[in-house]
């Protein structure tokens, strides 16, 4: 009998392993900035889902308020409402637009709050996206809401949480469109516009 002692093991040679290893490194590296796009081009996918049904929301409470007769509520323009699929929605009588989602009756394009704001959201839209108004309360929301000024009148700024969440410690007055992804809607002209910067 024979014993069999020369049998060589064969596997791979250590050039071989480190090629492998570079290769896999570049194509990692060719990769990557790739996903990073898909996160971006995801969130802006989502706020623009978000603002197009906001918007078209929007045009369905203005036209309900033209089906009921363009109530006027008082002189400002306070206190008109419609109800849409049994929920009210408080209106300025002067245009129509929803300025509160029945939380605040004397609400109009000239005197809004960001809780008027964040409540129209959570009126008109069917299934809408969590949302606050309190920068404490960021991780637990999908939208952050404000109300600013545009000179003419009151806005509502609603920014995607998660591209602020590094600025949750950023001062009154601060401007947000410059660190977050947001859409912004006008309730004198029923407009709404969006803002993405990635």
């Amino acid at each position: 009998m024979k014993l069999m002692t020369d049998q060589k093991q064969q596997g791979f040679t250590l050039i071989e392993l480190i090629i492998v290893v570079v290769i896999l490194g570049l194509l990692a590296a060719s990769a990557l900035p790739r996903f990073t796009s898909v996160t971006a081009d995801a969130e802006d996918a989502a706020l623009e889902g978000v603002a197009g049904g906001f918007a078209s929301a929007v045009g369905l409470v203005r036209a309900e308020w033209e089906l009921r007769g363009r109530p006027r509520g008082n002189e400002d323009g306070a206190g008109a409402e419609v109800i849409m699929d049994g929920i009210t929605v408080n209106v300025d009588g002067s245009t129509g637009y929803p300025v509160s989602g029945n939380s605040n009756f004397d609400a109009h394009d000239l005197n809004m709050t960001a809780e008027d704001c964040r409540t129209i959201m959570q009126a008109i839209l069917q299934g809408a996206p969590t949302s606050t108004t309190s920068f404490t309360l960021l991780g637990e929301n999908r939208y952050f809401v404000a109300r600013e000024n545009n000179g003419t009148n009151d806005i509502c700024v609603y920014y995607l949480a998660n591209t602020i969440k590094q600025r949750a410690s950023a001062p009154a007055g601060t401007d947000y469109l410059s660190v977050g992804n947001a859409f912004v809607y006008n309730p004198r002209t029923g407009g709404v516009s969006i803002y993405s910067n990635n």
